[in-house]
């Protein structure tokens, strides 16, 4: 399969800037994949949609300020924390990369510095902090920006709406934004319809948003993220799966870590690294169904979600949602594939 067969003209203006307030306002476009009809909803009407039978599972990753600004020689740089090597040492993207040569010295502030000891064939560097663990992450927080992707150029938002409110495991560089939808109103009404919650983790990092530079799909290469599904979580989910219950993964982060941790309908918890490649044509292991946002042309997201309702259908609904002004990407509307 072609990444030119993923591709679609979306007009600028429905790429969203801010998200809804209140956040469950977005619209909701539903997927029946068993009679091929798409209808037309809100976030809101969940507990209308879902019921006893249902169990949804959520991503509780968090967001950090990875976006650093500093000097080399006077000269402005910018580093982007993609992935913790050691205590001090992490994998950043870096920009203008001709700066960072090895040994090249970076001055945050007066309290931290880093010094390029490793430039990776990707063009990502290792960098080595003046400072480490808690101390270094104190000072991330205070001198860093939440990275919002690059779509989003006119926000007024503040780095909060960028956050799930069920976040709570720190190391993402970018939200898991099918979750953004969600509000504790939302939540606590989908419980009183019966509809179970379980949380999972995966630190959305490269791998998730790296464009596919390839033709041919197949060539393509993930980059890893950090995942860890627990045993109870993994226990309960099992139980759920065995009951019959339809399993319905918020994100397509939470879809491949569980996809990452199933074989044959059973999870094994685990803590690990997965550079899963979800593509059309592979067999699910063990989600049943999946809210997730409106993605970009030719995305790796893209790829998993045609993979789970068929491509056809996918560019069929992402057309339908092109003329009725669905608002696209983090800040944007849902999809609900059932």
């Amino acid at each position: 399969m072609k990444t030119s067969d993923f591709n679609f003209e979306l007009p600028a203006k429905l790429i969203a800037q801010n998200p809804l307030t209140p956040r469950d306002h977005a619209r909701l476009m539903v997927l029946h994949r068993d009679t091929q009809t798409i209808e037309h909803r809100h976030i809101y009407d969940l507990p209308k949609i879902l019921g006893e039978n249902d169990v949804l599972v959520f991503n509780e990753t968090q967001v950090f300020p990875a976006r650093l600004y500093g000097k080399i020689k006077d000269k402005d740089v910018e580093i982007l924390l993609h992935k913790e090597i050691t205590p001090n040492r992490w994998e950043c993207l870096v920009k203008p990369g001709k700066r960072f040569k090895i040994g090249s010295a970076i001055i945050f502030n007066k309290d931290l510095r880093a010094t390029v000891i490793t430039i990776n064939e990707d063009g990502s560097r290792i960098l080595e902090f003046s400072e480490s663990g808690k101390r270094l992450e104190e000072k991330i927080d205070e001198l860093g920006e939440t990275p919002l992707p690059p779509y989003i150029q006119h926000s007024t938002s503040n780095p909060k709406q960028y956050q799930t409110i069920f976040a709570k495991h720190r190391g993402s560089v970018a939200a898991p934004t099918a979750g953004l939808h969600f509000t504790s109103q939302l939540l606590e009404t989908l419980k009183e319809k019966g509809v179970k919650e379980h949380f999972v983790t995966l630190h959305v990092g490269r791998g998730t948003f790296e464009p596919v530079k390839v033709e041919d799909i197949s060539k393509h290469k993930m980059h890893h993220e950090w995942l860890e599904l627990n045993k109870n979580t993994a226990n309960k989910l099992n139980q759920a799966k065995t009951e019959g219950k339809r399993i319905i993964s918020v994100g397509t982060t939470t879809t491949r870590t569980l996809e990452a941790c199933a074989q044959n309908n059973i999870l094994t918890p685990q803590t690990k690294e997965t550079d899963l490649f979800i593509t059309p044509g592979y067999e699910f292991q063990f989600i049943d169904a999946m809210l997730t946002n409106f993605h970009l042309p030719q995305s790796t997201l893209l790829m998993l979600i045609s993979a789970l309702a068929g491509k056809d259908f996918i560019m069929k609904a992402y057309q339908e949602a092109i003329t009725k002004k669905y608002r696209f990407y983090s800040f944007g509307d849902a999809m609900l594939i059932l």
